[in-house]
């Protein structure tokens, strides 16, 4: 295990062998329930060191878990890219908390990582207490999933991290209109991996094959959202979006009787999550879900 700034690096082996990478943001003597972060489709651990940094400093934080899913960040990439699929990468991550000894977590799931908490819940539902939704829900839209398809596995790699930076912010500029320059270089320095002072692939270039069931009709998956129905879930939105509609967030109410909202304003799929607001959200939506899992406890 090693230590860098405020987290640990974290090393594990799942049940086919593949070995993970994660990292643990520690806060020392807090008994509030740790927090799991999931990334999205390419993306890695590296994604919520901001967020996982606010959420564990200070005598009233809380522990966060970081995980690179097989063939993202620092994990290994797999002979078969058929297994990087959303049941698979659930089950990587229970082999996780039973790793790490986390009997229940809060999730915070970005995209895919939503995908991934929804199977989690219901497969071991005692191991969820409360959950985030970045920018995701049981229904999503066709044209933001082909837009991804587009450039999965195909964008060359930049051959420094200034051409890094431009690549990335060309192409999120559009709907991630209120981002600073400086904040473009900490977003490519999440994407790509680094190898010798210079980006490297930040995953494994065949998860392009895991998107071709695009072919066919996306299925809506409100039979996995019903598990979360148990818990306390907030549902976060960015306002230029295009793979998680109001529509669909409407009908997510409807299910869910206490679902929460919140809407990141000039950033689209997904809200990078690294401005104090919307940091503060999500603190204070865990913190009153703590407050009434005691509570439910105790009575």
């Amino acid at each position: 295990m090693g230590s860098q700034d405020n987290f640990q690096e974290l090393s594990l082996r799942v049940r086919d062998g593949l070995r993970l990478y994660a990292r643990r943001y520690p806060c020392a003597n807090s008994r509030k329930t740790p927090v799991l972060c999931l990334a999205g489709l390419t993306r890695n651990s590296r994604d919520f060191h901001d967020l996982a940094s606010y959420l564990s400093k200070g005598p009233e934080g809380r522990s966060v878990y970081t995980l690179d899913y097989r063939g993202r960040g620092k994990s290994d990439w797999d002979r078969n890219w058929k297994n990087y699929a959303v049941p698979v990468e659930a089950l990587d991550v229970i082999d996780f908390l039973t790793f790490a000894e986390l009997k229940e977590v809060a999730i915070v799931g970005t995209s895919r990582g939503g995908l991934v908490t929804m199977i989690m819940a219901a497969l071991q539902p005692s191991t969820v207490s409360s959950v985030v939704l970045n920018d995701i829900g049981p229904v999503i839209e066709r044209d933001g999933l082909m837009r991804i398809a587009g450039y999965v596995g195909r964008v060359p790699l930049p051959r420094d991290w200034r051409e890094a930076t431009q690549v990335v912010r060309d192409v999120n500029q559009r709907s991630f209109s209120g981002i600073d320059d400086d904040v473009w270089e900490e977003v490519a320095r999440q994407w790509y991996n680094e190898k010798r002072g210079k980006p490297s692939p930040g995953y494994d270039p065949q998860l392009k094959n895991a998107l071709s069931v695009l072919d066919g009709p996306v299925p809506e998956l409100w039979a996995q959202f019903e598990s979360l129905t148990r818990v306390p879930v907030m549902v976060i939105r960015g306002q230029n979006t295009d793979l998680l509609s109001e529509t669909t967030i409407e009908r997510m109410a409807q299910r869910h009787a206490k679902l929460e909202r919140y809407t990141v304003s000039d950033q689209g799929h997904a809200p990078f999550l690294k401005d104090l607001a919307s940091q503060e959200v999500v603190a204070d939506f865990f913190n009153r879900a703590d407050a009434t899992g005691h509570a439910r406890v105790a009575a």
